[in-house]
């Protein structure tokens, strides 16, 4: 760690430093570490553990560096990042760092967010809301996620998945029945919705939505590129060639494939 750290320090050095490295800021370096984080849940998903060894090398390497350029300011190091975490941890796990208990998950879920409740109140920020802190710039899937959640935790949801699913199918039928009449924003508003309603369903149902997508994703990648090798394909837009019905048995026939293997 200490290597890691005098390497991020060298590169940053005003005069032998790297110019590249000593350009950055902390806005600047902010899509490296969500692409970063993106690839360590993708080695993840792929059970490929020497990629995720590289992976998270890659995205320690970008909390070392907001770390140096707070440290040029004066404002924090990565010493204080790290005494932060600890000491946070150690506070949101009285059960195992002191004397409280926990007599199950449920019990202890509870504690969890009513320490992280007492964390926000203590902050010094004129935010009160129950949704303070939910970070705008999270994928849209997880924030919906989280701010249901967060709604939840004082009462304010479906008592289960049926009137979630029953509100989709609301939100569904606003979207056919309007749609001729709406304008675009007021569509993309009735769309929102829909999906706004569906990740309730995904998460009453014990799962969560950007998971659940990107696996949905790949399914799709994967049955698409076996449908293309099926009919041949050997250069990108040879597809366009088929007809709809002949596309759409190659893409029956993937499914059958899997549902043998």
């Amino acid at each position: 760690m200490a290597q890691l750290l005098d390497l991020m320090q060298r590169l940053r050095d005003p005069q032998e430093g790297c110019p590249w490295d000593r350009d950055q800021t902390y806005q600047t370096i902010v899509p490296y570490t969500l692409e970063e984080a993106y690839e360590v849940a993708d080695s993840i998903e792929k059970g490929d553990l020497a990629e995720l060894k590289e992976e998270l090398g890659d995205l320690l390497f970008q909390i070392v560096f907001y770390c140096q350029i707070a440290r040029e300011q004066g404002v924090f190091d990565f010493e204080q990042v790290a005494a932060a975490i600890v000491a946070k941890m150690i506070r949101r796990h009285p059960h195992v760092f002191g004397d409280a208990s926990v007599e199950d998950p449920d019990a202890l879920r509870q504690a969890w967010e009513a320490a992280k409740a007492e964390e926000r109140s203590l902050k010094p920020d004129d935010d009160n809301s129950q949704l303070a802190g939910v970070a705008r710039g999270l994928p849209a899937l997880l924030r919906a996620h989280k701010l249901q959640k967060r709604a939840a935790d004082v009462g304010f949801d479906w008592p289960g998945v049926e009137g979630a699913l029953d509100k989709t199918r609301e939100e569904i039928d606003e979207v056919e029945e309007a749609a001729g009449t709406l304008s675009r924003t007021g569509l993309e508003e009735e769309l929102g919705d829909v999906l706004f309603a569906l990740v309730n369903v995904v998460r009453l149902y014990g799962f969560d939505a950007e998971t659940v997508l990107r696996r949905a994703n790949d399914k799709f990648e994967r049955r698409f590129r076996r449908m293309e090798s099926l009919l041949g394909q050997e250069n990108p837009g040879e597809l366009s060639r088929f007809s709809l019905d002949e596309l759409e048995n190659a893409w029956q026939r993937v499914k059958r494939e899997e549902s043998k293997g």
